[in-house]
């Protein structure tokens, strides 16, 4: 299926709560949560997409680098491109429902494997949807499974468990999601956690441990310390707190403060593989896309997910021969054009 009619389908599906407009930007879409935009004035949505569109490129032709390379390793793994599927749950409530929980984490999870990366689950409140997303990493054979900070840890540690068994070869947490006001509705409530918290739930598996909203270099700082292996600069999309600056903007410092001692990884307003070479030259690790990955499954289901991904790369791969890049470990601030 080609990428308009993929669109076109999806549009058809979503039902209005999401337009699938031209250039996905949280303008359209503000405060529609649930739906598929940012809380409040939609600012922090799209505050993500504004700080990559102000990042420019130094596009360099005399070099060598003719077929650049786009693979890493990570989580133990060897993945084609540093593209992941980000974690999104609650298909019908934020999607319309054309396709149901198992459906679409399905699509995300196997088109991510598909793509040669790998897909991440979510864990809503409904505890039937954590199973959906458990059901795809067993099909898919692995994935990478990020818990809410629900406020009994007790929970956190069963929910590990589980995925452990399904699979995953990573687990977290996404202290993003401390103020969800949903989930104490439906009986499970969530917060944030201290450091020795942290650490508990750090030291309760053996799997590589994500820490998934990090937004300042202090906090940065606290997983290093209680011992994560990576974490993910987030404003959750922008869904859950009004008014912060763009991933992109709070990179640099992060990055500063603990490159080289943690896995960092990015997600938020990633649109193309020219945004993945911009985010990674600011020295993240990796990149999670949300959004886009929703429409390809609701366009085309796990195809239309692989074909993304798998259009970012080759995006990816064509920004880093423009820029004079072999490999992922070349990029580096030289890529980016500073004004003077």
């Amino acid at each position: 299926m080609d990428l308009k009619t993929m669109r076109a389908t999806a549009k058809e599906k979503m039902k209005g709560t999401c337009r699938v407009c031209p250039i996905c930007n949280g303008r359209a879409c503000a405060g529609e949560v649930p739906g598929m935009g940012g809380t409040g004035t939609g600012e922090s949505f799209m505050e993500n997409v504004r700080a990559l569109a102000s990042i420019k490129l130094n596009m360099r032709t005399i070099h060598d680098a003719l077929q650049p390379d786009t693979t890493i390793e990570m989580f133990g793994q060897h993945f084609k491109t540093p593209i992941m599927g980000a974690p999104i749950t609650g298909s019908a409530i934020n999607a319309g429902g054309a396709l149901n929980e198992l459906e679409m984490v399905t699509a995300l999870v196997e088109g991510s494997q598909l793509a040669g990366s790998i897909g991440w689950i979510g864990d809503p409140a409904n505890a039937a949807m954590y199973e959906d997303g458990l059901s795809a990493l067993r099909t898919a054979g692995q994935g990478v499974a990020i818990i809410k900070p629900r406020i009994d840890q007790q929970e956190i540690l069963a929910l590990f468990k589980l995925a452990e068994a399904a699979g995953a070869v990573a687990l977290g947490v996404d202290l993003d999601g401390a103020g969800l006001v949903t989930m104490a509705l439906k009986g499970q409530p969530v917060g944030p956690k201290t450091e020795a918290q942290l650490k508990e739930l750090i030291e309760s598996t053996s799997l590589p441990f994500i820490v998934k909203g990090i937004m300042t270099a202090d906090d940065a700082m606290k997983c290093v310390k209680a011992g994560a292996g990576a974490i993910v600069v987030s404003n959750h999309g922008g869904r859950v707190l009004d008014h912060t600056p763009g991933a992109a903007d709070v990179l640099p410092d992060i990055v500063k403060a603990v490159k080289g001692k943690i896995i960092i990884l990015v997600d938020g307003g990633i649109r193309s593989g020219a945004d993945v070479l911009k985010v990674l030259a600011l020295g993240a690790d990796g990149v999670l896309i949300g959004r886009p990955l929703m429409v390809g499954a609701y366009g085309n289901g796990t195809e239309g997910v692989q074909t993304l991904i798998e259009k970012y790369t080759a995006e990816l791969r064509a920004a880093m021969i423009l820029t004079g890049c072999k490999s992922l470990k070349d990029i580096s601030s030289d890529v980016l054009f500073k004004r003077k």
